[in-house]
């Protein structure tokens, strides 16, 4: 594509990179090995679809230079050498990894509107969420589809590339309140946020954004059921309040992942990154 001008000045060859556009590429599409720091030969990688089309948005022309995203970390430098009609083609000049955060957070989250739906999916990703359990309540209304655990995921990498998060949440479809229980065994912490409760503390920093696991378990619209609530008393979620208003599930969700993201990101917390000895921000976003 032309018509622009000269290509955006590029620092992928070192640098610091700021203010490129980010794509996502699928792991099992990056080369294998893929080159790591600034090691060659440089690879070509292809984006289509989607990607190829969020190329030519932006205009790109050839010597532009691009960040990747993989969702598992990942984050390629590239330069872009072609975009075309049905694909865009890059080169891969290295890539680093960003692990994940100390303070993991995993929404389990009974059916919801689709639309609903597909909004907090976004915003758990910019919320850092490490996994989002998707779960069939007694009271849900309608049926938890097939494809649930995939259906939103073009609203996951939406968000991903929007605030430079380099991990996807994992998505996983339960068929009811037993398979979130079995699945948060090995949780360091199980929280229980629950509209209903009277005499619980509310949900505070001490208790969000601890380091580990924190499963938070959300119920439908419909509420929970008596038997769902007597398996997760015996299966030790800690009840919390949320406040004195009932919240639509998605709210409540999105509320406890903001709460989780806050404390971890305080002085002291797990996730905090203060400046180094020369001022600046260590480990911060991507550029």
């Amino acid at each position: 594509m032309s018509g622009r001008g000269a290509p955006r000045a590029c620092a992928v060859a070192g640098g610091a990179m700021a203010g490129l556009p980010r794509f996502y590429l699928a792991p099992d599409c990056w080369p294998d090995p893929a080159p790591e720091g600034d090691a060659g030969p440089h690879a070509e990688v292809r984006l289509e679809g989607q990607e190829a089309a969020h190329c030519r948005v932006l205009r790109l022309d050839p010597g532009d230079g691009a960040l990747l995203l993989d969702g598992r970390g990942r984050i390629g430098r590239c330069r872009v050498r072609a975009v075309g009609r049905k694909d865009a083609r890059l080169e891969l000049l290295g890539w680093s990894f960003r692990p994940q955060p100390s303070a993991r957070a995993v929404m389990a989250l009974a059916l919801s509107k689709a639309v609903r739906r597909g909004f907090f999916m976004e915003k758990a990703v910019e919320l850092g969420a490490a996994g989002i359990w998707l779960w069939q309540g007694d009271h849900s209304q309608g049926k938890l589809p097939g494809d649930a655990a995939q259906s939103c995921r073009g609203q996951m990498i939406a968000g991903a590339k929007q605030c430079g998060n380099p991990w996807l949440p994992e998505v996983r479809a339960c068929s009811g309140i037993d398979g979130v229980i079995a699945l948060a065994a090995g949780a360091d912490r199980r929280i229980l946020p629950w509209e209903m409760q009277e005499g619980v503390p509310m949900l505070e920093p001490s208790m969000a954004g601890r380091p580990g696991l924190t499963v938070y378990v959300i119920g439908p619209e419909g509420g929970f059921s008596e038997r769902e609530l007597a398996a997760l008393r015996a299966a030790a979620f800690t009840p919390v309040s949320l406040g004195g208003r009932i919240l639509r599930c998605e709210t409540a969700a999105t509320l406890c992942l903001g709460l989780h993201w806050w404390a971890s990101q305080l002085p002291g917390g797990p996730d905090f990154r203060g400046p180094d000895e020369n001022g600046a921000t260590q480990a911060g976003p991507l550029p």
